[in-house]
């Protein structure tokens, strides 16, 4: 059972699945540039709100190794937000630090539900910085307990390894968070690179 925090922005209420921390494993499965990486990982994704309209994400993955002989390996990290799309208006700070020019509206159930799509969900969008210097911003829907990604924009920093696009699924199954990630890196097609499935931690 999902139990909502009572001081949720009505904005957030299609994400209020997500939030807490999952944990739990998953299999890498990549092929580019005639190497194939493969192998298992732990991973930990924590998905939290301090009462803006947006949830802070943050996740963590380590290769784990073999025995004793060699240990877990951390893997890059990411942190990032996550909202439910729609205009800005002058009721809302930014860009940058700047002050709204309006007082804040309390936004409503009423106010959500004029965002729902013709398929019945709501438009999303995830800012993700991963600690490589590569930087995301996906665009797609959730409808349910069901989300679908894919990357609007990537931005690397000058030595980064090439990454040129990506998509992510995540879907709430059973009580537990499964995730598929698709990418577009070190010169190959998008394909299939990673999944997991995840459990609530306590």
């Amino acid at each position: 059972m999902i139990e909502l925090p009572a001081d949720l922005p009505a904005d957030l209420v299609p994400l209020s699945w997500l939030i807490g921390v999952w944990e739990g494993t998953g299999v890498i499965d990549y092929e580019a540039g005639g190497h194939r990486y493969n192998g298992e990982f732990s991973h930990r994704v924590s998905f939290s709100h301090d009462g803006g309209d947006y949830l802070n994400y943050a996740a963590n993955a380590w290769l784990i190794g073999e025995d004793a002989e060699k240990p877990n390996v951390a893997l890059v990290s990411e942190v990032g937000f996550w909202r439910v799309a729609r205009p800005a208006t002058d009721a809302d700070p930014g860009p940058g630090l700047l002050p709204a020019r309006a007082l804040p509206e309390q936004r409503t159930a009423e106010d959500l539900e004029k965002l729902r799509t013709p398929s019945g969900g709501f438009e999303l969008q995830a800012s993700i910085v991963h600690s490589d210097g590569v930087s995301e911003l996906y665009l797609g829907e959730i409808r349910g307990p069901r989300i679908d990604l894919a990357t609007d924009a990537v931005v690397r920093a000058a030595g980064a390894k090439p990454y040129a696009a990506a998509t992510r699924m995540y879907g709430l199954v059973d009580g537990h968070l499964l995730w598929a990630w698709d990418i577009a890196a070190l010169g190959a097609d998008l394909g299939s690179h990673a999944s997991a499935r995840l459990a609530k931690a306590d």
